[in-house]
C-alpha cells in the first residue's frame, strides 16, 4: 500500500458539527438490508466525523467531518483528465468514476424519504440505525431524525462509541429504542494507545445510559494483539456486569475488509495486519461472559 498520511494523523478530534436552522446532516453512506446493526432488517445511516482514531477502524470514510475525494486506482482508465490529482471537479466528471466524492449534506425531509423507502422490509423488529463515524457528533440532527422516524412507527437505534458529551446522548433518549454501545478496551492506557483517548467519558456515559431504562447492546471489536487477552476481556465483562441493564454482548472479530478504503482516501492504516481471530479463540472469549451469566450473541 502506498505511503500517505495516517488516518487522523494524530490531529485533534473534530468538534461537534454545527448546523443551521434548516437542520442538515453530513453523511457518507446509507446502507440497506443491514442485519448486524440492530434487530431485524435495517437501513443504516453513516454520519461523517469521529472523535476517536481507532487503529483498526474499518470505516475510515467517517473519520473526518470533511467531504473528501476517494480515488479507486483499479477503476482508472488513464484518460488524463485529473492529471493524477484528487479534486472535486474531476471527481464529479470522472468518466470511469475512479474518483468519487465521499460525503454529502442531506436535509431532514430527504433523509426521511430515503429511509422510509425500506419500511416494507422492517416488519416488527427492523428499522433505522444511525452509525458513523460517530453519529452523536451530530446529535441535534440525529435527534430530529429519530423523532421523525418514530412518528412513522419505525424502530430506531443509535450506534455510538460513547465519546461524546452526555447531553448529546440525552437529546436522543426520547426517540431511540436501542443503543449499540462500543467497549473497545477496559484498561484506560490501552484504550488511549489504540484510540487516541482514554475511556473515562465512555464508561461514564455507559453508566448514564444504563440508568435510562433504554435497551443497550454492548459491542466489543476483538483486535488481535490489542484486546484479545483473557485478562482484558475479563475486565470488559466486569464493566458490563457491574453496569447493569445490558441486554447482551456481541464480540466482533477484526476483519481486513476496510483496509482497501484507506488507500482510496490517501491514508495509511495504523493497524496494517492480516491477523484474524479464530473460532476457537472467539469461543474462549465468549466463555468469559457466559461464566458471568452475561448474555452473548
Amino acid at each position: 500500500m502506498k505511503k500517505g498520511k495516517t488516518a487522523g494523523g494524530g490531529k485533534t478530534a473534530p468538534a461537534a458539527i454545527l448546523f443551521s436552522c434548516f437542520m442538515t446532516g453530513r453523511i457518507f453512506d446509507i446502507q440497506r438490508f443491514c442485519v448486524h446493526d440492530g434487530p431485524g432488517i435495517r437501513t443504516t445511516v453513516f454520519m461523517k466525523g469521529c472523535p476517536l482514531r481507532c487503529r483498526w477502524c474499518h470505516n475510515p470514510e467517517g473519520l473526518t467531518a470533511d467531504i473528501q475525494v476517494q480515488f479507486f486506482k483499479n477503476e482508472c482508465i488513464g484518460c488524463g483528465k485529473c492529471q493524477g490529482k484528487r479534486n472535486f471537479e474531476t471527481a464529479e466528471n470522472c468518466p470511469a468514476e475512479a474518483q468519487k466524492i465521499c460525503g454529502r449534506d442531506i436535509g431532514e425531509d430527504e433523509l426521511l424519504a430515503e429511509v422510509l423507502r425500506d419500511r416494507d422490509f422492517y416488519n416488527s423488529e427492523g428499522g433505522v440505525t444511525f452509525s458513523g463515524g460517530e453519529c452523536l457528533l451530530q446529535a441535534d440532527f440525529v435527534a430530529v431524525m429519530l423523532e421523525k422516524i418514530k412518528r412513522e412507527g419505525v424502530s430506531t437505534a443509535v450506534d455510538t462509541c460513547g465519546y461524546v458529551g452526555t447531553d448529546s446522548i440525552a437529546k436522543t433518549l426520547p426517540f431511540c429504542d436501542l443503543y449499540l454501545y462500543d467497549i473497545k478496551c477496559a484498561d484506560p492506557e490501552l484504550h488511549k494507545k489504540n484510540t487516541g483517548v482514554d475511556n473515562r467519558l465512555i464508561l461514564e456515559n455507559l453508566k448514564f445510559l444504563s440508568h435510562s431504562g433504554k435497551r443497550i447492546w454492548i459491542r466489543v471489536p476483538v483486535i488481535p494483539g490489542v484486546n484479545d487477552s483473557i485478562e482484558e476481556i475479563t475486565d470488559i465483562a466486569c464493566i458490563v456486569k457491574n453496569c447493569g441493564g445490558i441486554e447482551k454482548v456481541t464480540l466482533m472479530p477484526y476483519h481486513t475488509l476496510g483496509k482497501s478504503k484507506y488507500e482510496t482516501l490517501g491514508y495509511t492504516p495504523s493497524y496494517d495486519s492480516d491477523a484474524v481471530v479464530s473460532k476457537e479463540d472467539l469461543k474462549r472469549l465468549y466463555g468469559v461472559f457466559e461464566s458471568m451469566n452475561i448474555k452473548v450473541d
